[in-house]
């Protein structure tokens, strides 16, 4: 890995802001002491920052010496509830909140894009640095956009990444088109009858419907979709009853779908409320299914897939950016903001524990490198 010099000279400062981050992780929009840490940095860089946008989001504009096209740069900033068991010296502070996705790793990369970039301004047009809240949620893009994010600081590309451990350390990806999977978080609530587990006909069993629906929720992608598009749906949580003789009066159950495909999406979405209708019907019981969340597919552009991957190689070697590799079944809400402006997701291997398990700790050595790498797209789209 070959950083361009004046970021590595800033390793030992973005190490530092990613430990105090990860130390006190914040869960989705609740990143007050994250965005304040960024919001101070920004300013002591003699930027303008913006906060409270869409919650706890904040932007800054790095100013180019003449004008010309915008280019956003995108981190996140929020952690996930569980917890931390790295046993590094900078673990969680907080039982049962950890930085166990990399998000630390994220904004610290950006704010040190941020230093470089107020030292060495681009040549022409500006640079949008945007600390994005609410990943895991899939909420906080959406509700920066509806807070006039790119009314107030428009934006001709986006670019942004995600620490990826099934890559070894030392190499890159970048797809053109589709990218990661869009998903619906679904829950279902069954409501029925209880009664003596003795005298079960006496009662509307929500226990027999919840069990009908996960069962059939498995036929919808063997039965309703094309078997050559990437889709998948999973059952996460199943939740009903107290006691061994009791019949209770409700269940409930939670998931994901995902696809490479809105339309995929949409059908999926489709046939599992034409399950809970039949098996209400079958049963007896009420069963309402819900959407608490939708993120559409993440689609990189091809031309601005091109420049991530450009700008990858020249840190980690033109042969160590795989291009071809399929699209993962992951999710970023970062989708949104390519809705809005064409740009690039790219991912930066660092081996090691998967995300979201509690052994789980960021990479420092990324920090240089990943910075040098939005600062080659910046340096190749505003020389």
């Amino acid at each position: 890995m070959t950083p361009l010099p004046a970021l590595a000279a800033l390793a030992p400062e973005m190490t530092a802001w990613r430990r105090d981050i990860h130390a006190h992780p914040e869960l989705s929009g609740q990143e007050s002491r994250t965005a304040k840490l960024v919001f101070d940095v920004l300013e002591g860089l003699g930027l303008k920052p913006e906060g409270g946008i869409g919650g706890e989001g904040v932007v800054a504009v790095v100013e180019g010496r003449e004008p010309g096209p915008s280019i956003g740069l995108r981190a996140d900033m929020d952690a996930l509830p569980m917890n931390d068991d790295s046993q590094v010296p900078h673990a969680s502070t907080k039982p049962g909140v950890s930085h166990a996705c990399g998000h630390d790793g994220h904004t610290a990369t950006l704010l040190g894009v941020a230093r470089h970039l107020a030292a060495n301004p681009p040549a022409r047009g500006r640079v949008v640095l945007i600390f994005q809240p609410a990943e895991e949620t899939g909420l906080g893009a959406v509700a920066m956009i509806e807070d006039g994010l790119f009314d107030r600081y428009p934006c001709d590309e986006v670019y942004g990444y995600h620490n990826m451990p099934l890559l070894p350390l030392g190499e890159a990806a970048v797809h053109t088109g589709p990218t990661m999977n869009g998903y619906k978080v679904w829950e279902i609530d069954i409501q029925g009858v209880g009664g003596h587990g003795a005298a079960p006909h006496k009662t509307k069993d929500p226990v027999q419907a919840a069990v009908r629906v996960a069962s059939e929720i498995s036929s919808i992608v063997g039965r309703h979709v094309d078997p050559m598009e990437p889709a998948l749906i999973t059952v996460t949580k199943l939740q009903a009853g107290s006691s061994h003789n009791v019949v209770p009066h409700e269940a409930s159950l939670a998931g994901t779908l995902r696809a490479t495909s809105s339309d995929v999406i949409e059908t999926m979405w489709q046939k599992l409320q034409d399950i809970c209708a039949g098996v209400g019907v079958m049963t007896g019981c009420t069963v309402t299914v819900r959407e608490t969340a939708g993120v559409p597919p993440v689609f990189n552009a091809a031309a601005q897939a091109d420049v991530a991957a450009a700008a990858a190689g020249g840190v980690f070697g033109a042969d160590k950016v795989h291009r071809d590799l399929k699209p993962y079944p992951f999710t970023d809400d970062f989708a949104y903001m390519l809705q809005i402006a064409p740009g690039a997701y790219f991912f930066v291997g660092q081996g090691g524990t998967m995300v979201h398990q509690t052994a789980y700790d960021f990479n420092d050595d990324l920090l240089p490198n990943v910075a040098s790498v939005f600062a080659r797209i910046v340096e190749a789209k505003l020389s």
